[in-house]
C-alpha cells in the first residue's frame, strides 16, 4: 500500500511557516540552464519529488546534476545522484558543449514540466524529440500553442510515436499572438527565441510571477528579454548565453495553501518567503470570507514593496464567498481545491467557476465523501457550507487536490485518511512536518 496521511480534525493552526522556492518556477529554471554551456546554480529550490525527477531528465540529455538535501525521499526511492554535498535547496547543473536533443525516456513521462526542455533544445540544438509528458490528472493541456509558436520561429514541428518532434535549420524572430495566455507555451517560445535571429514579440503572454522569474534568469545569462510578467514579451536574440546563479521566487501556491489552512481551522498563521501582492486575489477572497489579512509592518497586501511575509487570522466561522479561476492576476486554478475546502465549512453558500482546466473538479467526489454539500454542472459548482465535515478515506488525484483534502480533513470530525500522497510530495516540501509544527495532528504511514 502506498504512503498515506492520517489527519485528525479539530486542530487550530497557529504559528509561522516558511515557504521555499516555487515548484512552477524551479523546474523551468532547471530547463533554462540547457541554454548555456557550463555550470549554472539555482538556489531556494523546494525539496520536492519533481526536482530530482527533472534532474533525471537533464541527466538523460547529457548534463551532470547535483541536488542538495535529502528531498524527503526514502533512500530506496531516491534517484541516482541524490543526496549530494550541496546545501539543501541548491541544484547545480553542468551543461556540456554537445547536448543530446532527445528526451524520450521514462523520467519524462512522470513529469508534466519536462515539456519545458522543448524550447531550450530547439534554441540550443535546433532539434528536439521530447516524449509527451505525464503529470497531474486535471484535464487536457495540449501542446498546440507550443508547436505553433515554434513554427512561427521557423521550426518544423510534429507529434510522432508519442513524442513532440522539432527541427530547424535556423530560428528567426517573429510576432506571435497566443490564443490563450498559456504559461508553458510562453516559457517554451521565450526560451527558444533568446537564441534566435532577430526580434520576437509574444502578445497575450502569460503574466505569472514564475514567467517573470524565468525572464530574470535569462537576462542574468545574457539574454535580452523585456516585459517579463506583462502580457507583451519582447526578445532580441543573442548568439550565446552564459551560465549563472539564480534564486528561485517563493512558491505562492504553497503560501496560499497555508493562508487557506489558517482560515479553515480558524487559526492564525504567518507565512514567510512570498510577497503578498503575488497572492492579491486569493487573499482578498479570504478577507471577504471574514479573515484578517495583514502584510509585514501593516503594509497593503497589494503593494509590491510590502516585504515577504503576511499573516492570516480567522476568529470565527468563515462566510461563503464566490471564486472564479482565471490566469494571473486572477484567482489561480491551483488554489481552487483550497477554495472548495473553505467553502465546504463556511456559513452560507459559495459558487466556484473553473475557467482553466476542465477536469479540475475530479476531486469533488472525494470532498463529497467527507460530507461536503457540492453540486457541479460543467465548470460551475455550488457549495452549501456545513459546520463540520466527516472523516473518511479519500484519494488525491493531483498535487493541489491532495493538499485541499488534507485541509478539509483538518475541519472534519475523527481521522481522515488521505491516500496517494506522493502527489502532495511533488509540490509541498515537508508538508506533514510543517502542519505538525503549526499544531495539526497529521501522521505519514504506509
Amino acid at each position: 500500500m502506498s504512503e498515506r496521511f492520517l489527519v485528525a480534525g479539530g486542530a487550530r493552526l497557529d504559528g509561522e511557516v516558511h515557504v521555499a522556492g516555487a515548484k512552477n518556477s524551479v523546474l523551468k529554471l532547471m530547463a533554462a540552464a540547457l541554454l548555456a554551456e557550463g555550470t549554472t546554480t539555482i538556489t531556494n529550490c523546494p525539496e520536492i519529488l519533481d526536482v530530482p525527477l527533472m534532474a533525471e531528465v537533464l541527466r538523460g540529455l547529457g548534463c551532470e546534476v547535483e541536488v542538495g538535501g535529502d528531498l524527503g525521499v526514502p533512500p530506496g526511492d531516491r534517484p541516482a545522484g541524490a543526496p549530494s554535498e550541496l546545501p539543501a535547496g541548491t541544484v547545480r547543473i553542468s551543461v556540456p558543449t554537445r547536448l543530446s536533443s532527445s528526451a524520450d525516456f521514462a523520467a519524462v513521462g512522470k513529469l508534466r514540466a519536462s515539456v519545458c526542455v522543448l524550447g531550450p533544445l530547439m534554441g540550443r540544438c535546433r532539434s528536439a524529440r521530447v516524449a509527451l509528458p505525464g503529470g497531474d490528472a486535471i484535464g487536457s493541456r495540449p501542446l498546440d500553442m507550443h508547436q505553433a509558436g515554434l513554427r512561427a520561429l521557423g521550426a518544423d514541428m510534429s507529434i510522432e510515436h508519442g513524442a513532440v518532434v522539432g527541427s530547424a535549420q535556423t530560428l528567426t524572430g517573429a510576432h506571435i499572438v497566443l490564443e490563450f495566455p498559456s504559461v508553458g507555451a510562453t516559457e517554451n517560445i521565450m526560451m527558444a527565441a533568446v537564441l534566435a535571429n532577430g526580434r520576437t514579440v509574444i502578445d497575450n503572454a502569460a503574466r505569472e510571477p514564475e514567467i517573470a522569474d524565468l525572464a530574470d534568469m535569462l537576462v542574468q545569462m545574457g539574454a535580452r528579454v523585456e516585459g517579463g510578467g506583462t502580457s507583451t514579451l519582447t526578445i532580441d536574440g543573442v548568439p550565446e548565453l552564459h551560465p549563472t546563479e539564480h534564486r528561485t521566487v517563493g512558491d505562492r501556491m504553497v503560501a496560499g495553501t497555508w493562508a487557506y489552512a489558517a482560515a479553515i481551522t480558524r487559526g492564525t498563521v504567518t507565512v514567510r518567503g512570498v510577497q503578498p501582492h503575488l497572492l492579491s486575489s486569493p487573499l482578498e477572497r479570504l478577507a471577504g470570507a471574514g479573515a484578517s489579512v495583514t502584510a509585514e509592518g501593516g503594509a497593503d497586501i497589494r503593494d509590491g514593496a510590502a516585504g515577504e511575509s503576511f499573516t492570516v487570522e480567522m476568529t470565527g466561522r468563515p462566510r461563503g464567498v464566490d471564486f472564479i479561476t482565471l490566469p494571473y492576476p486572477g484567482f489561480p486554478t491551483d488554489l481552487q481545491p483550497m477554495a472548495f475546502a473553505l467553502a465546504a465549512v463556511a456559513e452560507g453558500s459559495s459558487f466556484v467557476t473553473e475557467n482553466v482546466f476542465e477536469a479540475r473538479f475530479r476531486f469533488v467526489e472525494e470532498l463529497i465523501r467527507m460530507g461536503a454539500d457540492v453540486r457541479t454542472d460543467g465548470h460551475f459548482a455550488a457549495i452549501q457550507g456545513r459546520e463540520q465535515l466527516s472523516s473518511a478515506p479519500v484519494w488525491a488525484s493531483d498535487i493541489r487536490a491532495g493538499a485541499g483534502l488534507v485541509l478539509a480533513g483538518l475541519a472534519a470530525d475523527g481521522q481522515t485518511e488521505v491516500n496517494e500522497v506522493w502527489h502532495i510530495d511533488r509540490g509541498y516540501p515537508h508538508f506533514v512536518e510543517d502542519l505538525v509544527a503549526l499544531g495539526a495532528k497529521v501522521e505519514r504511514v504506509g
